[in-house]
């Protein structure tokens, strides 16, 4: 491999604080709010997951594209990412089933990446200092003018995005000659929720994000999905709606991440905004259901607010993080209805929470 020269970039936060790496050579500059992923695999899965849309990705693994990309490992149809912070980027990959390099597939999708970057230390001033936006900048734009077009970019908190990632129109998914059919609304779903579905002898009708309980009703289905996806819950009227009918007429539904805040917003339950949020592939939670411990892949950058929970009378905490305590499942009593805010669909990550995919045909059987 030859020793070429690579443009000097920077990592501008909203704080003033100035991370100095290299640009992996896409020019130009780009936004977002800055967070981290711990997980050491699956950054094809992350970069493609909806609901990272508008945030800029810090990698904690120290080398990212070593075993290159491959067309199936995508959890939608382009990157979602705003752009890319690592460490060490590898220009080479070794996989015998890779389709080809991370540094071709940023190309095609004009994906601005900053690497050479202490990420340890991004890492921990972010732990420290709370998620917050930022700019990678890798064309030498002035810092003044940089920090003039950051203090523009608006806040995540009260963000509505699902509108960004979701389908524009209805879409089918799996066997028509299924047992059970799914009325999914996509607030921004991952493929392989579609999957686990999928597996599991449904067929399953994907809906815009703005459909209303009537459009998801006219398939006739046997159960309803709330999906994951970027932004705050709470602007995401329509969605709650929705969920409020589903309850009210005591349809099976499941809900993960998003959709787990939008049912808790839908029955009277506020969210906030975390100081760092959830991301990673080995996040623990307690099941207190059974008593049983999994290790989770976690995306999230809200929550439903816990003492609300255990202070509601038809709701029940089912699941709860273990690192800090807030709440990573729940289900109401009266209704046949249950959701967590972790990825069971994994995709990047284990596969201990699968379980909760077959209880969903459980319920829409009982």
């Amino acid at each position: 491999m030859k020793y070429t020269t690579r443009q000097k970039a920077i990592l501008l936060l909203s704080d003033g604080t100035i991370f100095h790496g290299k640009s992996i050579g896409i020019s130009g500059t780009t936004f977002g709010e800055v967070c981290f992923n711990t997980g050491m695999t699956g950054y094809q899965e992350i970069f493609t997951d909806p609901s990272y849309f508008g945030q800029l990705m810090v990698a904690t693994n120290a080398h990212i594209g070593n075993y290159g990309v491959n067309d199936s490992e995508v959890e939608s149809q382009s990157i979602k990412i705003s752009g890319l912070v690592c460490k060490n980027f590898s220009f080479n990959y070794s996989r015998e089933d890779a389709s080809g390099s991370l540094e071709d597939y940023f190309i095609k999708q004009n994906l601005i990446c900053i690497s050479d970057v202490d990420t340890r230390a991004l890492v921990s001033y972010i732990r420290d200092n709370g998620a917050m936006n930022a700019v990678i900048c890798t064309d030498e734009t002035p810092i003044e003018e940089l920090k003039i077009a950051l203090s523009k970019v608006p806040d995540m908190k009260g963000l509505e995005l699902a509108s960004k990632v979701s389908t524009t129109e209805p879409y089918f998914f799996g066997d028509e000659n299924a047992t059970y059919k799914i009325a999914a609304l996509d607030l921004g779903i991952k493929t392989n929720i579609l999957r686990n579905l999928a597996k599991r002898d449904c067929y399953i009708k994907v809906f815009p994000f703005d459909s209303s309980y009537e459009d998801l009703a006219a398939f006739n289905p046997d159960g309803y999905f709330l999906s994951n996806g970027p932004g705050d819950p709470e602007p995401l009227s329509g969605a709650i709606q929705v969920a409020k009918e589903i309850l009210k007429k005591d349809k099976p539904l499941f809900g993960i991440c998003l959709g787990h805040q939008v049912i808790g917003l839908a029955n009277g339950i506020s969210t906030y905004k975390m100081f760092n949020g959830h991301r990673g592939i080995n996040h623990p939670v307690k099941n207190i259901i059974t008593g049983k411990g999994e290790i989770t892949s976690q995306n999230h950058g809200f929550a439903v607010n816990k003492e609300e929970l255990d202070n509601h009378p038809d709701l029940e905490i089912t699941h709860l993080h273990l690192n800090d305590g807030t709440v990573a499942g729940m289900r109401v009593k009266n209704k046949n209805c249950f959701s967590v805010q972790y990825h069971p669909e994994a995709s990047p990550g284990p596969h201990d929470s699968s379980y909760l995919f077959d209880q969903f045909i459980e319920n829409i059987k009982g």
